[in-house]
């Protein structure tokens, strides 16, 4: 599981960003001080540093030289102080990133899936309105957790691997990994419960189209 380490003093603020990339799989460790955030990283390891500016006891472009003298974790600032120059100096330091505030928290989620895929780190990519992250088993539509079985994960996996194509029962049980006996009928039942709970109608389908003597498609 992706740690990330957020260094934020606005109290509010942290609470709604921590929560939010807990939501979407994370680990998050806040801490408000760059002391706190200082003796945080000297034990511990993270996947990546969200560093606001504003800071009480010192400056956020002082803190990240200090992180700096012994610490390449990637950070993405995030900070109110959104002007270009702010931003010139975040980048000519080694920022990964710089999201100006105020931000909507699923943007930051999105700069830190990127910064991950940078780094060699991130199992987690986008299919249409379908978040996907293969490594934790997770899956999200328009940010709300789809709680799936292995089997149907599998499958949706598959789905969303070859989306747009339209797969054979017998590819879908192949791909997934599934037992070489499995019925074609258990894959429609599969298909049906995932239907369900993203909530797409087989008869004027969203997401999964069946197609008729063949199997089915993520559209």
């Amino acid at each position: 599981m992706s740690r990330v380490l957020l260094i934020e003093d606005d109290l509010q603020m942290q609470k709604l960003i921590h929560d939010y990339l807990e939501r979407f799989g994370f680990t998050c460790l806040s801490c408000a001080t760059p002391k706190e955030a200082l003796e945080i990283l000297k034990k511990e390891h993270f996947d990546i540093i969200v560093l606001d500016l504003m800071l009480p006891q010192m400056d956020g472009f002082d803190l990240y030289k200090k992180i700096r003298d012994f610490c390449d974790t990637p950070v993405i600032i995030s900070s109110a102080r959104g002007d270009i120059g702010n931003k010139i100096l975040g980048f000519e330091l080694g920022a990964e990133d710089f999201l100006a505030k105020p931000y909507d928290p699923r943007e930051l989620v999105l700069r830190i899936e990127a910064a991950m895929r940078r780094q060699g780190k991130s199992s987690r990519y986008e299919v249409g309105d379908f978040t996907v992250d293969e490594a934790q088993r997770t899956l999200f539509l328009k940010d709300y957790p789809i709680d799936l079985t292995k089997t149907e994960f599998d499958i949706f996996i598959v789905l969303a691997k070859n989306r747009g194509k339209a797969l054979s029962r017998d590819q879908i049980i192949h791909a997934a990994g599934l037992d070489p006996d499995t019925r074609h009928k258990s894959i429609d039942m599969h298909i049906s419960n995932i239907r369900h709970k993203i909530g797409d109608d087989p008869k004027n389908p969203r997401y999964i189209k069946s197609l008729w003597g063949i199997g089915y498609k993520l559209l």
